[in-house]
């Protein structure tokens, strides 16, 4: 889809031309998965497919919604901002604009507009299209509601904490920060060493000479429940719980492998210990894999995402026989320096590093073996890592 075509649907959609247009990416984690509620980094980039959002006021003091992806339409006075019922898509925008309000006062909205939204992010993948809707919606707003920081940094990391609260009370969903920060803050060819808690972040430069990311989508959508999330995080704090029997700890993130030597004895719970273990490794080795990234080993890099998915598939249980049967397929193919289920878990993507030369041969063999023991058919997006939400005219 061309911004001319989305011009285009635009005219279709309200009879007059766009006003303004901006993108806001999507997310891949590269390193670095349930850690964040444990006090822990993680390593996102943003992609180079995500939501657009093409706007024009208009002088009906109402929001109408559409989208190119949905048949729903919605058209809602701006004096009644509120979540709207069953599950609304417009809500992941509705929130933004009644957030920013909120959030700042100076912020008004004076105008009604006519907006429509288009998305390339696949839906269910774990690739966060809630969120790269949210942060296009906020930063649409920001400027439309005459606010904005002046300090860039500290105005994309506001336009995460608005996503983020949209999800919160307008979506249902108590997510972390780690997919709006990435898609607020995301830099081509770099990938965001964040740390969840308190939001200090860097920069760190992807330089894959003759490497490419590769996302493969195993179209079972990821569905993490509330239920198996609200599990671990039980499950990790009875670890804490137990192990500040021996040493006073505020999250697991804080124990270094030499230290869960110390302490693992002190964890009676054997499914909290494995839980613990999983996560104090991977926090080690989201950090071992920024610093192996920093100094080009990048066949290292790829051996800490497979220990990654390994852990998160024995110890942390959240992986499942489809990103397990890609992972593992994945990991016969010569030329795959690295492979691992990205996101939440249960379905949702893997993310893979392939030599160029690999790369249909990749598609081609982990494509056959996920079909034949899943009966599912797997997609491949060659990745590239693009900036975060920005204005495009």
């Amino acid at each position: 889809m061309t911004t001319q075509e989305m011009k285009m649907a635009f005219e279709q959609a309200y009879g007059k031309q766009v006003e303004k247009m901006y993108f806001s990416p999507g997310r891949v984690n590269l390193i670095g998965e349930h850690t964040d509620y444990n006090g822990g980094c993680v390593f996102p980039c943003a992609l180079s497919f995500g939501a657009w959002l093409l706007i024009a006021k208009n002088a009906d003091r109402v929001l109408r919604f559409q989208s190119m992806n949905m048949p729903q339409k919605y058209e809602i006075p701006i004096s009644e901002i509120q979540p709207q019922p069953d599950k609304a898509w417009c809500n992941y925008a509705l929130g933004c604009i009644e957030i920013i309000a909120r959030r700042h006062p100076e912020a008004k909205l004076e105008s009604g507009y006519d907006l429509l939204y288009y998305g390339n992010v696949p839906a269910g993948a774990g690739l966060s299209s809630s969120a790269a809707m949210e942060v296009v919606t906020a930063r649409a707003f920001t400027e439309e509601m005459g606010w904005k920081d002046a300090d860039d940094k500290k105005y994309r990391t506001e336009l995460a904490l608005i996503g983020q609260a949209c999800e919160h009370e307008y979506a249902g969903v108590m997510c972390g920060i780690m997919d709006q920060f990435a898609s607020a803050q995301g830099k081509k060819d770099h990938a965001i060493y964040l740390n969840c808690d308190t939001m200090e972040f860097e920069h760190v430069p992807v330089k894959l000479e003759g490497i490419k990311v590769v996302i493969t989508n195993t179209h079972s959508p990821h569905h993490l429940d509330s239920g198996a999330y609200n599990d671990r995080v039980r499950q990790c704090k009875t670890a804490v719980e137990q192990i500040c029997k021996v040493k006073p700890i505020k999250c697991l993130a804080e124990l270094t492998p030499e230290d869960w030597k110390e302490v693992e004895g002190a964890i009676s719970d054997p499914i909290a210990k494995k839980r613990a273990r999983h996560v104090v490794g991977e926090v080690a080795r989201t950090a071992a894999a920024v610093e192996a990234l920093k100094k080009g080993e990048i066949a290292y890099f790829g051996e800490l995402m497979t220990a990654s998915h390994v852990s998160l598939r024995d110890d942390y249980e959240v992986t499942g026989k489809e990103l397990d049967t890609l992972a593992e397929a994945a990991w016969q193919v010569e030329g795959v320096l690295g492979s691992r289920m990205t996101g939440g878990g249960f379905g949702g993507c893997t993310v893979s590093l392939v030599k160029d030369e690999a790369i249909e041969d990749f598609k081609a063999f982990v494509g056959k073996e996920y079909e034949e023991k899943t009966g599912l058919k797997a997609d491949f997006y060659v990745a590239e890592i693009g900036n975060g939400v920005m204005r495009l005219e």
